[in-house]
């Protein structure tokens, strides 16, 4: 039993202790895992599964629409792409369809490698 403590206390100080840009691949990691058990779920025909892991996905997503910062032009830009992928996941939620989780999983790893090597870069600069 003190395994899985470990492990969860483990996880929550690396929560914590993450910078506002680890932060993001982290989440991105997570919309990234929590979408593959959702086409795993429709695969094995478990309905609940697919639509819990879909709904943590849309959270994800609502979160990065949420916290966009508009002073900046390319956010608009951001917010679309977000509301496209909220809008598929919310097509893929009612049809439990994988073809569109599959596509999901193209721009959110897309994403995510960007932001990796957004980070690797200001790393390389002194920043992020």
């Amino acid at each position: 039993m003190a395994i899985p403590n470990a492990y969860a206390q483990y996880n929550n100080s690396k929560i914590l202790t993450a910078s506002p840009a680890e932060l993001t691949l982290m989440l991105y990691d997570g919309a990234i895992k929590f979408c593959n058990i959702a086409i795993i779920g429709i695969e094995k025909k478990d309905i609940e599964k697919a639509h819990n892991n879909i709904v943590r996905v849309q959270r994800i997503i609502e979160e990065f629409r949420s916290t966009l910062d508009r002073k900046y032009p390319v956010s608009e830009d951001f917010d679309r792409v977000y509301t496209y992928l909220l809008q598929r996941l919310f097509e893929a939620n009612i049809h439990k369809d994988k073809e569109i989780l599959e596509e999901v999983l193209v721009h959110l790893r897309s994403m995510r490698d960007t932001w990796a090597e957004v980070m690797k870069a200001g790393r390389t600069k002194g920043a992020v």
